[in-house]
């Protein structure tokens, strides 16, 4: 191995490590927040760094890698076994605030526990079982980072349907980030089950393939603490609501309507001709609050009548005002045309109508004033 190169990428890798772990668990957060998930799980986040910089200490002090190449395996898959748990709990904090609890926290210990106590009697074994017994080990690891990184990703997709049937603004797309740290962490961590067996003169290459990895989970750290207000108090709300991943074709075989339809149609047709779903922001606790009626029951009625969820009925119905306004004023600005439509922003606007209409709303402009 070239101690040089190993070392080297150690002092890259550490101090940004240290860094990192101790200011999500120490610095200061804004009042609102240390009530919330959020502060659990920058704590939950920095322990998990600061543990694999105790990982990558040891590395660097002690050589172990030079000494015994098995024991440091070991040392490793010991190691990303616990903050395998401690990425997911972070993430989870942000996502679903039941699913920390003291059983499922006892629970995931014990079993790190087991891990390292088969990790530990696997060093012990003769040189060729000991080699089987390390594989072992990797799949165990492996398959355990699979089912966590699993179950984050069901609770994220559940959000966004929830989001989608609730809100007109896009409010998923502030947790995006979460499924993109999500897939690059199922890729890094198959990666370090696999890498960790890595002949010695690439080891490096594997410890400085960490370094975007962290500087990219503490940028979206800092930046999603000027969204966490709104994401929270979207996640507040009740979510007993349907949500969009119902098989349509169970609704289209029912033949009874319920009764609340007829009370519901009226009301909301007055609302809609009123254009106040131009209101930037409203969300089904306005809508439902605005023409008296349960949420649920509205949630179920736009899911069934419209076969769209909340925001993509409140999206289509902006997206039609706005073609109606390029047509009837064409002297209007684009960006005027957005914030008169009800969107939040320009680029949401271009976006969300480009989607929907197959070119931007200049050209869409410009293709129907010639007609």
């Amino acid at each position: 191995m070239d101690q040089t190169l190993y070392h080297y990428s150690l002092c890259i890798a550490l101090p940004l490590m240290l860094f990192f772990g101790f200011h999500l668990l120490l610095a200061s957060v804004p009042e609102q927040k240390r009530s919330s998930g959020f502060l659990l799980s920058r704590r939950l986040m920095g322990t998990a760094l600061l543990i694999l910089a105790a990982n990558y200490s040891i590395h660097f002090f002690f050589s172990i890698r030079l000494t015994d190449k098995n024991d440091a395996i070991i040392v490793n898959m010991v190691t990303y076994f616990l903050c395998y748990w401690l990425f997911t709990s972070a993430m989870m904090a942000l996502l679903d605030r039941k699913y920390l609890s003291g059983r499922r926290f006892a629970c995931h210990i014990a079993l790190w526990i087991t891990y390292s106590a088969l990790a530990c009697g696997g060093s012990f074994l003769p040189d060729r079982a000991r080699t089987w017994a390390l594989v072992f080990l990797a799949l165990l690891l492996l398959t355990y980072g699979i089912l966590l990184s699993l179950r984050l990703l069901r609770t994220y997709y559940r959000s966004v349907r929830m989001f989608r049937n609730t809100h007109s603004d896009a409010i998923g797309q502030y947790i995006r980030w979460l499924s993109v740290f999500t897939y690059w962490a199922i890729i890094f961590g198959v990666s370090c089950a696999v890498l960790t067996f890595l002949p010695d003169r690439y080891v490096f290459i594997w410890v400085l393939s960490a370094v975007p990895f962290y500087i990219y989970l503490y940028c979206c750290y800092q930046n999603y603490a000027f969204f966490y207000d709104k994401v929270d108090e979207a996640f507040q709300e009740d979510t007993g609501i349907i949500t969009d991943n119902e098989d349509p074709t169970v609704r289209e075989c029912r033949n009874d309507v319920p009764e609340y339809h007829s009370d519901i149609a009226p009301r909301l047709d007055a609302w809609v001709a009123e254009e106040a779903y131009l209101t930037p922001g409203i969300t089904l606790n306005d809508l439902s609050s605005r023409i008296c009626t349960n949420r649920t029951y509205l949630s179920e009625y736009i899911n069934s009548v419209y076969h769209k969820p909340f925001r993509d009925w409140i999206t289509d119905l902006r997206i039609e005002y706005a073609k109606r306004l390029m047509k009837e004023e064409p002297q209007l600005q684009i960006q005027e045309v957005s914030l008169m439509s009800g969107f939040l922003s320009l680029s949401h606007f271009s976006r969300t109508f480009s989607a929907k209409e197959g070119c931007s709303p200049a050209r869409w402009r410009r293709a129907n004033l010639l007609i």
